[in-house]
């Protein structure tokens, strides 16, 4: 069966219409907490909480990679913000939690988090989905890969 992709699937098993809330949108130089954000969207009319960590590989590309570094925009947070507010506004989310991490990041290190939590685990996915790509291809953060040879390259950096 193929996913359904309508934003708003008509549902009769709500009380209430979804709530919709944006909880948290946050560009930081901190460690994130998936955990954390996953807690904080989590609520009695949720019946999915979808979660998402978008985590430091150790090779791109055939190369070995040691590590990254993030250096984002002085607009990043309005642009996460905004970002965040118009893809929540056209689901059936009841509440989303996602942040960017920037600066030094280690191997395994969260660079994306997104935690959804929906009335059903289809709305949850596919608004976690969508977090996911809008955020990675409207945030004006830069990756600088650290490479095992002693070079380093920027990817995705106009």
């Amino acid at each position: 069966m193929p996913i359904q992709t309508s934003p708003h699937v008509p549902d009769s098993s709500r009380i209430d219409p979804p709530a919709r809330r944006v909880l948290q949108a946050l560009v930081t130089d901190q460690p994130l907490d998936l955990e954390a954000q996953a807690a904080l969207v989590a609520g009695s009319s949720s019946g999915a909480v979808v979660t998402f960590s978008g985590v430091v590989r150790n090779h791109d590309g055939g190369r070995e990679v040691l590590g990254l570094e993030y250096v984002s925009h002085p607009t990043a947070q309005a642009v996460i913000e905004r970002v965040v507010a118009e893809v929540t506004a056209d689901s059936d989310a009841e509440a989303v939690a996602v942040s960017h991490r920037i600066g030094t990041l280690a191997i395994g290190d969260a660079a994306l988090t997104v935690a959804v939590a929906g009335a059903h685990r289809q709305e949850a996915f596919l608004t976690a989905m969508r977090l996911v790509d809008e955020v990675k291809a409207q945030l004006p953060i830069w990756k600088r890969q650290v490479l095992s040879d002693g070079t380093d390259e920027w990817v995705a950096c106009p």
